[in-house]
């Protein structure tokens, strides 16, 4: 899989889907391991506490639901 946007395909938006899901999957590995990056998820709309490391990466590829908390 070619994480990076290529240029010259010439589609912004399918640029931005493939770099949302690559984002979106090293956020939820990284969240696996991090109580703290769970909280923010959290914060900022995500329901992702007790979610596994996929279903955190789908959530995560979605506008946040939740009310965010500042």
């Amino acid at each position: 899989m070619n994480a990076l946007p290529d240029p010259l395909d010439g589609d912004p938006a399918k640029d931005l889907e493939r770099m949302n899901t690559v984002l979106s999957e090293w956020a939820a590995r990284s969240a696996a391991d991090s109580a703290a990056l769970i909280d923010r998820f959290e914060e900022l709309g995500y329901p992702v506490r007790g979610k596994s490391e996929d279903e955190i990466a789908e959530i995560l590829r979605q506008p946040p639901t939740g009310n965010r908390r500042t």
